[in-house]
C-alpha cells in the first residue's frame, strides 16, 4: 500500500468486514474509502494473520460477486445501502 491513506481502527475494521462479505464489491469499498482492490488486498495482508489472509484470498479469488459489473443481481430492500460517506454509520 502506498500509505497515502491512513485509516483509524474503526475504518480499518470496517474495510476488513466489507472485504469478508461475499456480496460487498471492491467497487463499494473504493467508493466509501477511496482505495482500490490491490490496496484492499495489501491492507488485508498487513492486518490479518497469514492463515486468515490465505483463507480469505482463496475465497475471493475469481469470485464474480466481488466486482460490480459481474454481480448484477436482485437486491433485497432490507439490505444496507453503501453511501459515499467516509465513515460508516456504525459505531
Amino acid at each position: 500500500m502506498t500509505h497515502d491513506y491512513i485509516f483509524n481502527e474503526v475504518e480499518t475494521d470496517r474495510i476488513i468486514e466489507m472485504a469478508w462479505e461475499d456480496r460487498t464489491t471492491f467497487d463499494a469499498i473504493t467508493l466509501q474509502f477511496g482505495i482500490n482492490e490491490q490496496q484492499v488486498i495489501e491492507l488485508m495482508r498487513r492486518e490479518m494473520k497469514a492463515s486468515s489472509f490465505r483463507m480469505w484470498r482463496k475465497r475471493v479469488q475469481g469470485r464474480s460477486t466481488k466486482h460490480v459489473i459481474k454481480s448484477l443481481r436482485f437486491k433485497c430492500s432490507r439490505q444496507r445501502q453503501i453511501s459515499g460517506n467516509k465513515i460508516s454509520k456504525r459505531k
